[in-house]
């Protein structure tokens, strides 16, 4: 990042440099007249050169680098939900009481709309279901996470994902539910507290997942059909999951 003073010191140089210029023109043609027409062509020009540069080709360029970048991000959230993410919402789900009510709100289908989209994303960031880690088996989901973690690390090296916030938290809340787990050399008999803490945990963690598979699967609608016709038939929150196509 430049300071001012750089600034400063180069439109001082390019200045000088312009002066110079027209002062060795002047020497060598003697023509002021024409020295001033162009500078005044040139200085009229200018605005509109302004706008289209920065303006209209800066905005067009910056539209392009967040559709590219936005792309490689459902790349990595695709391979995240491949990976351990598809995992972690079949298994997390026994944790909530009322698992049907999430996969009533959930059950996408293939003619769902941007509408239905937004009302189960709606669900996803406000969810008010309170897990019990106690439903599941929690030496498996810290098996399960540490074996996956090289692979979560690794997608911290994707410089895409520092710019979406909300694919970070994910990781975090993986990270963080990871740590919990392995702090504990022991999973069986824990405190009350303990219980809450981890069940807090799983809730963020699965409140994040819930967001980030809504808008991948949205996306694959849009821009992928034949990969939202498989996911589509293997979500978890439907009645039964197939991959095979019904007649």
């Amino acid at each position: 990042m430049w300071r001012l003073s750089t600034y400063l010191i180069l439109g001082t140089l390019f200045t000088v440099s312009s002066v110079v210029l027209y002062f060795v023109h002047y020497l060598i043609f003697k023509d002021i007249h024409h020295i001033f027409i162009y500078m005044v062509g040139d200085l009229a020009f200018l605005p509109l050169e302004v706008f289209i540069v920065v303006v209209v080709i800066e905005r067009v360029l910056s539209r392009r680098e967040k559709q590219a970048s936005h792309e490689k991000l459902n790349m990595v959230t695709g391979a995240f939900l491949s990976e351990v993410g598809n995992v972690l919402l079949v298994d997390l789900l026994n944790c909530f009481p009322k698992k049907n009510e999430i996969r009533r709100q959930l059950a996408i289908r293939p003619d769902w709309t941007h509408a239905d989209f937004s009302k189960a994303m709606d669900f996803a960031t406000g969810l008010e279901l309170s897990p019990d880690c106690r439903n599941i088996d929690l030496d498996k989901l810290k098996a399960l996470l540490i074996e996956k973690r090289q692979f979560l690390v690794s997608l911290l090296e994707s410089p895409n994902i520092l710019e979406h916030d909300r694919f970070t938290d994910l990781l975090w809340a993986t990270f963080h539910l990871d740590e919990e787990l392995e702090a504990r050399k022991s999973l069986t008999n824990l405190p009350v507290e303990d219980i809450k803490h981890i069940s807090v945990d799983i809730k963020r963690l699965y409140s994040h997942l819930l967001v980030e598979w809504v808008v991948h699967v949205e996306h694959l609608k849009s821009s992928y059909p034949h990969l939202f016709s498989l996911v589509a038939r293997t979500h978890p929150f439907q009645e039964h999951p197939s991959a095979v196509l019904s007649e």
